[in-house]
């Protein structure tokens, strides 16, 4: 028998109404506890925001030394430069982009695995410092080699050394080579200007600072230098040193109207791309960065001295038979032609003790003042920095101006001499060498220095000694191009000592010499005589033909028409 309870309606009501009243019941009991909830995750946050300002705010406050970020990125420290270019517009030095390789210690697994691999792509890398550097897990950055060619740096890429790193950089980059390296200069490791034209670019036009590979907006530094003389004159002097067996040589073309140097050379090079050795003192600049005696050159000022001052003319006539005696010291023609000379002739025969006849003619006190005149007593600078300062005579006697008359016991740069020259031979007027192209206007305050009829008389004299079969120029005529010159044969000094066996040979010469427009200056440091030149180390015989042939191969280049084509015309 089975039981039932009966439900009441009542009952059953209320079992259909229960899911119903449970929901109500939910979302009330929700309501309720929301305000409560809310408000612990409120203060939840702020108290975990509170804990990281409170620590960033010790952490500001606190001294922490040994604190280094974790980047991979150092502050910048590469700069921007603008391009340098030739007088007409050919480029000479510009900046590119190169990688530079650098690591994060904190990240390289195996220091002895990165060096000895690197050392197989970078065979000059100081291991020892790069395994110290890496051994370093607080840095976070460190160079290994900056500015890499894309080549090299491929390499180290497929070496697959977690740890490494490539950054681009600013590298300054040479098209030329090593051609006109003395003048452009050099830059270090930040692409900033450590010598020449580039240092006078930070010094006086400004580079910029950069966080990447950013190229400079600047407009080009534009230099007096035209390529094509500079080649072919750094290419005669290469054949010079190997003709003569040459220890060294220079050369320099200036333009004698403007001050421009159009081609500046010495040798031994040095590539601008690459810091010379500073300890070799045979990759001085022969031309401005260095002093010398040189020699029988000098009588140009010497005669340019006495024509102005107005005792002497280019006929007046000099006994030079007899030795000149200055204390212990006798002076003596080496080929003397044993009877009486004019002053042209003093030049054209390069007679010592003629020149000293002049110059103790005038006095201490006007010859000091004339070389002063001409900037040969005082320092000189170019854009490319200062020149040595002259080493004068520590008195002005009978036996130094009879030395200085030509060419010994004062020692200048040939920069500085033929800025001299070239004062003498433009009309008069002095002239700067610069290295930037010439602007009109620039030589605005030039002085006066000699009269028209000194300079003329010189360029007659110069021209002379190359045309007369017995001058000492005369292997330095060019057909057409009217060249003029004076040869210098001067003993090198060496620890206060004249060396016998070691000559500076030069030849100044100048064309067209109808009206001088250019100056040349060649200079053979310690030339030994050959066969060809019989035997000699005389500037006759070496510098001057070297003359001729840089000549014969820059005065079309310069617009210098010779005389037959003009003939013809």
């Amino acid at each position: 028998m089975q039981l039932r309870c009966a439900a009441s309606p009542k009952a059953n009501k209320m079992q259909r109404l229960a899911p119903a009243d449970a929901s109500v019941l939910d979302d009330n009991w929700r309501r309720r506890r929301a305000p409560y909830v809310n408000a612990t995750l409120i203060g939840s946050a702020l108290m975990v925001f509170g804990i990281v300002g409170a620590q960033i705010l010790s952490l500001g406050l606190t001294a922490r030394p040994h604190l280094s970020l974790a980047v991979s990125e150092p502050v910048a420290t590469s700069f921007s430069r603008p391009d340098i270019i030739d007088r007409n517009g050919r480029l000479l030095a510009t900046d590119v982009e190169a990688p530079s390789l650098f690591a994060d210690p904190a990240i390289v697994i195996d220091r002895d695995e990165v060096v000895e691999k690197l050392l197989t792509v970078l065979p000059d890398l100081n291991a020892s410092e790069l395994r110290a550097a890496l051994s370093d897990k607080v840095r976070r950055f460190v160079w290994v080699r900056r500015g890499l060619s894309p080549a090299v740096a491929q390499r180290i890429h497929n070496l697959g050394l977690p740890g490494l790193a490539f950054r681009k950089e600013l590298r300054r980059a040479y098209p030329g080579g090593a051609l006109a390296g003395h003048v452009l200069g050099t830059v270090n490791v930040d692409n900033k200007g450590t010598s020449g034209i580039e240092k006078y670019i930070d010094d006086a036009i400004g580079v910029d600072p950069v966080n990447s590979a950013t190229l400079s907006t600047q407009a080009p530094v534009r230099l007096s230098l035209d390529i094509g003389v500079q080649h072919a004159l750094e290419d005669e002097l290469d054949t010079a040193v190997r003709r003569y067996s040459s220890q060294g040589a220079a050369g320099l073309v200036l333009d004698i109207k403007t001050g421009e140097i159009v081609a500046s050379a010495s040798l031994p090079r040095i590539d601008p791309a690459r810091a010379p050795n500073l300890s070799d003192s045979s990759t001085t600049d022969k031309i401005s960065g260095g002093t010398y005696e040189l020699g029988s050159v000098f009588k140009t000022l010497t005669v340019a001295m006495a024509l102005d001052a107005g005792f002497a003319k280019p006929s007046s006539i000099y006994d030079v038979r007899e030795p000149l005696v200055a204390g212990r010291h006798t002076i003596r023609d080496a080929h003397g032609i044993g009877r009486p000379l004019t002053m042209s002739e003093i030049f054209t025969h390069s007679s010592n003790v003629g020149a000293g006849m002049l110059a103790l003619q005038a006095g201490p006190d006007r010859t000091r003042a004339f070389l002063k005149k001409l900037g040969l007593l005082d320092v000189m600078k170019t854009e490319a920095g200062a020149v040595p300062a002259p080493q004068l005579p520590s008195r002005w006697e009978r036996a130094e101006l009879i030395t200085v008359s030509y060419g010994h016991g004062i020692a200048v740069a040939p920069l500085q001499f033929a800025a001299a020259a070239a004062s003498i031979l433009n009309g008069g007027v002095s002239v700067k060498p610069t290295l930037l192209k010439y602007q009109p206007g620039t030589n605005a305050r030039a002085s006066r220095l000699v009269t028209r009829e000194t300079s003329a008389g010189v360029a007659s004299m110069m021209r002379l000694n190359v045309m007369e079969s017995d001058g000492t120029g005369k292997r330095a005529d060019v057909p057409g191009f009217r060249v003029g010159g004076k040869t210098g044969t001067a003993e090198l000094a060496e620890g206060g000592r004249y060396n016998k066996s070691a000559v500076l040979s030069s030849f100044l010469g100048a064309f067209p010499m109808d009206d001088p427009q250019y100056l040349t200056f060649i200079l053979l440091f310690e030339p030994k005589g050959s066969e060809e030149t019989n035997g000699q180390r005389t500037a006759s015989t070496n510098a001057a033909p070297v003359t001729a042939r840089v000549i014969g191969r820059i005065a079309g280049q310069l617009g210098v028409v010779p005389v037959s084509t003009v003939a013809t015309q």
